[in-house]
């Protein structure tokens, strides 16, 4: 048990050993230690705080994309539909322009018919009176070869204008 138990000049020699090592301690190494874990701890607040505001910028960028992004998707969305708007009215008036440029050819190919059939109604006209006089001639020449039937022919005229 003597080995357990330790005597009193032991205790306060350790004890005043100890209360050196405390004052050296408190004098040279507590004020820098406590220092240096106020300055860590001023340290990790300010990084705290840099980080919550990097955070709420980090929202704020987040909702000024998503902004930025619907208002592109209503851009794109409007110019397509005036993009549908305008290709739709170039399409009617495409139509419009292809009808109006069909009934002016169909005119004018009923024009032309018509200038080409008047034209051979003409020439028709003028073939059949041609060989009327022709045919005309010859049947007059044979007829009136002689005297005697070139005046019953005037006078079988000239009673038809009196009846006329």
């Amino acid at each position: 048990m003597a080995l357990v138990t330790p005597e009193i000049g032991l205790i306060i020699w350790q004890v005043i050993v100890f209360l050196i090592v405390l004052f050296i301690l408190r004098a040279f190494v507590w004020r820098p230690i406590l220092s240096a874990l106020k300055t860590r701890e001023f340290q990790i607040e300010d990084s705290l705080r840099a980080a919550e505001h990097a955070q709420e910028e980090m929202k704020q960028i987040q909702a000024d994309n998503e902004y930025l992004l619907q208002e592109a998707r209503i851009e794109r969305d409007a110019i397509l539909k005036e993009a549908r708007e305008e290709a739709s009215n170039i399409i009617e008036k495409a139509k419009s322009e292809t009808s109006d440029i069909t009934s002016k050819m169909i005119e004018d190919a009923r024009d032309a018919i018509g200038v080409e059939k008047k034209a051979a109604l003409k020439e028709v006209k003028d073939l059949v009176s041609s060989l009327s006089l022709e045919i005309a001639e010859k049947v007059l020449r044979e007829k009136l070869s002689d005297d005697k039937s070139q005046k019953a022919l005037v006078e079988k005229f000239i009673k038809e204008v009196k009846v006329n």
